[in-house]
């Protein structure tokens, strides 16, 4: 006998993933491969690539949780208390960046040829990772939401 719909956890499925995937894609490579965006994160400090990284999940639950109100965080699957799906979207976001830019070779494109090496080159990858994710989770976020 199946409960309530109301009492039933929503189900995080593999095809939300792949929608997620296409959607983070699709929004990261564009800003990949800017050399304005490496050039913008070389200029900032910890503190704004952190803080970037939480307007990323801003965006991402507010797109996920407030946008689609048919959904309810508290209803769906968790580990360690955050819903999957938030936590997969996390992780497209970041990752989608992180994997483009590492195939593009846009580290060494934008860094690398320009004496950046050591910490600063990881310090700058990671913040213009950041900085990209604001606009994957855009369209990953998105693309869960409308499929």
């Amino acid at each position: 006998m199946k409960r309530p719909t109301r009492l039933r956890r929503a189900r995080f499925r593999f095809a939300d993933s792949a929608q997620q995937v296409v959607g983070g894609f699709l929004l990261a490579g564009p800003f990949v491969v800017t050399e304005e965006v490496w050039v913008l994160a070389s200029g900032m400090n910890a503190i704004q690539a952190v803080l970037t990284a939480g307007v990323v999940a801003a965006i991402g639950y507010a797109t996920l949780y407030r946008a689609d109100t048919g959904r309810d965080p508290d209803t769906e699957q968790e580990i360690a208390g955050v819903p999957v799906r938030f936590l997969s979207l996390m992780l497209v976001a970041f990752g989608s960046v992180f994997v483009l830019a590492a195939l593009f070779d846009a580290p060494d494109t934008f860094l690398i040829q320009e004496g950046v090496t050591g910490v600063e080159l990881w310090q700058t990858t990671a913040t213009a990772v950041s900085v990209g994710a604001v606009f994957s989770v855009v369209g990953a976020a998105t693309a869960d939401s409308v499929f």
